[in-house]
């Protein structure tokens, strides 16, 4: 049997409790056509959202791509997330891991990157 990272974290089941929470809600408001019962549905998914990506942001949540054995244990906490994780979703909206004025490359009008001076001899 092989041993693999699932990547379970706190803050990946923080959120999923959340959410399973706000979708009973949801599914309460649907079967007793309470308007009540559906926003507060609604608003307990957006919170679950939103404690996801604090906790993630916290070091609590796990980077994409497989993490050293290390990282495996459920109450590991991620000491990178500070700096942002490359190619991160959440990292980027929170302004973490942004590339710097050097690793960035100019853009055509018609969206091809434009070849480096590089590349081209300049």
């Amino acid at each position: 049997m092989s041993q693999h990272d699932e990547g379970h974290t706190v803050a990946g089941w923080t959120g999923t409790a959340i959410a399973t929470v706000g979708s009973g809600l949801l599914g309460l408001g649907v079967c007793t056509v309470s308007a009540a019962a559906l926003i507060a549905g609604l608003a307990v998914c957006a919170v679950s959202v939103l404690v996801t990506w604090y906790l993630h942001l916290a070091g609590w949540g796990k980077p994409p791509g497989p993490r050293r054995r290390a990282q495996w244990p459920l109450r590991a906490r991620d000491t990178g997330a500070r700096d942002g994780h490359p190619g991160c979703v959440s990292c980027r909206l929170a302004g973490r891991g942004r590339r710097t004025a050097s690793e960035l490359r100019p853009v055509s009008a018609v969206g091809e990157a434009e070849p480096a001076a590089a590349e081209t001899g300049g």
